[in-house]
């Protein structure tokens, strides 16, 4: 049992650290060659796990190489165009100027039940209104109206508006002080307890999520059992 319970652990470790060191792209969006890596190494992690007359250097070596060349070829994909296009394909144009183009559908293999699925899923409902909708190499489906379809814009109507826009920053998570962030924004634990005291809260374990933005608006929310 300890021994599987290792096992298990270790390529579960080797796994996660090689999928962080692919970046945050390949975790969101999966193309063709992410996806077949993900399947590959998926096969390969469970052979050792389940199999203990298999060394486990013999599992996680075969694991790492794909990691490895994974990253590979992402270098080789961001220095050249070209190599990306080779390993990734191109974009595909499958509506343009409101006209379904079926010679794309049929060489993607993309239905029309699918291409009205995902326009459906965008508040799409009139192929007319529609000027471009691109097949992502990921699989996503990017759509663009006409100008006159889309969404009206201060921009476009010529008016002023003010940035209040502001990106929060947390502080608190379920209790815990992110000292690193109250760094980042610039503020100290002295600040954080009058905050929290002026809110009637005594210490941050009572509270579940506290953030604050370059305005300096905050927002605490205390948890549920706290008074």
């Amino acid at each position: 049992m300890a021994t599987a319970f290792m096992r298990t652990v270790l390529l579960y470790v080797i796994l996660i650290v090689g999928i962080r060191a692919m970046g945050k792209r390949q975790i969101g969006e999966l193309e063709p060659v992410e996806l077949v890596l993900m399947l590959l190494i998926s096969d390969l992690a469970a052979v050792p796990m389940q199999d203990f007359g298999i060394p486990l250097l013999n599992g996680a070596v075969p694991i790492v190489t794909l990691l490895a060349l994974s990253m590979l070829l992402s270098f080789f994909s961001m220095r050249s165009v070209r190599f990306h296009r080779l390993v990734c394909g191109n974009p595909t144009t499958l509506i343009r100027d409101g006209v379904i183009r079926q010679d794309a559908l049929r060489r993607n293999r993309f239905t029309l039940d699918e291409l009205l699925d995902e326009l459906r899923a965008q508040g799409v409902t009139d192929l007319t209104t529609v000027k471009y909708a691109v097949l992502e190499t990921n699989g996503q489906l990017s759509v663009l109206l006409y100008p006159d379809e889309a969404p009206l814009t201060a921009k476009q109507l010529g008016r002023a508006v003010e940035d209040d826009v502001f990106l929060p920053v947390v502080l608190i998570n379920d209790g815990r002080v992110l000292r690193r962030a109250l760094r980042d924004v610039q503020r100290d634990e002295a600040w954080l307890d009058g905050v929290l005291r002026a809110r009637g809260f005594s210490s941050a374990r009572e509270v579940l999520l506290l953030t604050v933005d370059d305005a300096g608006t905050v927002l605490c929310v205390g948890k549920e059992d706290a008074r």
